[in-house]
């Protein structure tokens, strides 16, 4: 394997980010590949590992977080899109790969009778809150301070909210999280506090009357993959029957913790299900899914045009097949043994921490970890604010993994593939082991900060 240390100036993945800079808004299309001084570029990618531009072989523990169920060029999948490329890429009329996918997923799914795709979670989200609207008659809904659910305007108030702004613990105020939002849209959203259900509930009692849904995500990645407890999902739950407001369950993330779900797992009926990432196979994908009788919004035939909805690459037959072919390898044995590996990983992880004594904590739940950097309680948004030596330690971990093989997210993230096994996580934890010895030593701070 090539050996060159990240930051070079002189690397090939420098040079193309000095390139991009000229023609791209900081030098890239999203934030999320971005840490500096400059991303590093990919080149080719196969099974749990990618090649970078200068030739540096890495296992990939982002997998283009979490859409790449199988990791990169899985077989099956692969052979799939060669297969419907070769009779056509896109058209203006449906295709029988999109009822082949939508079959698969209402067999899994168990509040799922039907299903509309998009092509992304954001969309997903976007349209699972404008099917509430439109069921209920009502305008607001009510989401979770610091849960990321896309860059739909309502979805994302109170995404990262400051001190300055989020107001009490139990009656957190709704931040916009984008310059410009207007007021309205602030107005028109509830923020519940993360894992309070006494105070959730009585929350949600007070706007009763005015909530078309309550939007959830059990282990939000932005929120560390800290997971939802029993009460206060079933606080959430309890107060969509009584109130008639829809229970929408993003399970863009969630949906590979279970072959149906972390619905499934949990034993929760929403009303909406939000899907991405792992059921595109690597392509953009989205969906909204429910019950028949909501999903009549969409129905000309039946209804009228109750929820106009279009879209030029909505089921797009090359992301139809490809997803297909993803959710059929994803079986009930393939789930199971990535489930084991992720908790292999965090057993492994946690038991490092423990015997070097750093200041860490391992979250997370099947095939999704976060490793966070302090000893601090950590169980809702206002509890994952970073000191300047977490920041210092979790940016430094990073590129401790990066420069040992390890891609990883900047953040901590963690997310498995079905091509890894045993020998990678064996390597993740040496490597672990290492870094977490390093910064037991209480030095990390100083030296990441003059780096």
């Amino acid at each position: 394997m090539a050996i060159l240390e990240f930051p070079n100036p002189n690397s090939r993945s420098a040079q193309l980010f000095q390139r991009a800079s000229a023609v791209l808004p900081g030098g890239s299309s999203r934030n999320t590949i971005m840490f500096p001084p400059y991303p590093v570029y990919a080149a080719t990618g196969l099974g749990c590992r990618t090649v970078d531009v200068d030739g540096v072989e890495r296992v990939d523990f982002i997998n283009n977080y979490s859409s790449l169920i199988h990791g990169h060029c899985h077989p099956a999948v692969s052979a799939a899109v060669r297969r419907q490329l070769g009779r056509m890429s896109a058209v203006g009329l449906p295709t029988e790969s999109e009822i082949e996918l939508a079959e698969s997923l209402t067999a899994r799914v168990p509040a799922v009778e039907q299903i509309r795709f998009v092509n992304s979670g954001t969309e997903a989200v976007m349209l699972a809150l404008k099917v509430a609207r439109a069921v209920t008659g009502r305008s607001k809904i009510a989401k979770v301070e610091g849960a990321y659910h896309g860059m739909y305007d309502f979805a994302e108030i109170s995404q990262s909210p400051s001190s300055a702004a989020w107001g009490s613990a139990d009656a957190p105020h709704s931040v916009a999280h984008s310059p410009g939002t207007p007021s309205s849209v602030v107005n028109d959203v509830i923020v519940l506090p993360f894992n309070d259900a006494t105070a959730a509930s009585r929350i949600l009692e007070e706007n009763a009357d005015e909530l078309a849904a309550v939007l959830i995500d059990v282990m939000p990645a932005h929120l560390g993959f800290l997971q939802s407890s029993s009460e206060f999902l079933s606080a959430v739950s309890d107060f969509t029957r009584r109130s008639g407001a829809l229970f929408v369950l993003d399970e863009v993330y969630s949906l590979r913790l279970h072959h149906g779900g972390a619905q499934a797992q949990l034993g929760l009926h929403p009303d909406l299900t939000a899907m991405g990432k792992i059921i595109g196979g690597g392509f953009p994908i989205g969906a909204v899914g429910g019950s028949r009788e909501i999903m009549r919004v969409f129905d000309v035939g039946v209804r009228g045009n109750v929820l106009p909805h279009g879209g030029t690459y909505n089921a797009n037959p090359i992301t139809m097949a490809a997803g297909l072919a993803a959710m059929q390898a994803f079986d009930v044995e393939a789930i199971t043994e990535l489930n084991r590996l992720g908790e292999l990983a965090r057993t492994g992880l946690k038991a490092i921490v423990d015997n070097t004594g750093a200041p860490a904590q391992v979250f997370g739940n099947g095939s999704l970890i976060c490793v966070r950097f302090t000893r601090r309680p950590q169980n809702n948004y206002r509890d994952l604010a970073l000191s300047v030596a977490e920041t210092a330690r979790r940016d430094w971990f990073h590129r401790f993994l990066l420069n040992r093989g390890m891609l990883c997210s900047p953040h901590g993230l963690l997310i498995l593939s079905t091509p890894m096994g045993n020998r990678e996580i064996s390597a993740l934890l040496e490597i672990a082991a290492d870094a977490f010895t390093q910064i037991a030593a209480g030095e990390i701070g100083e030296r990441a900060s003059t780096v």
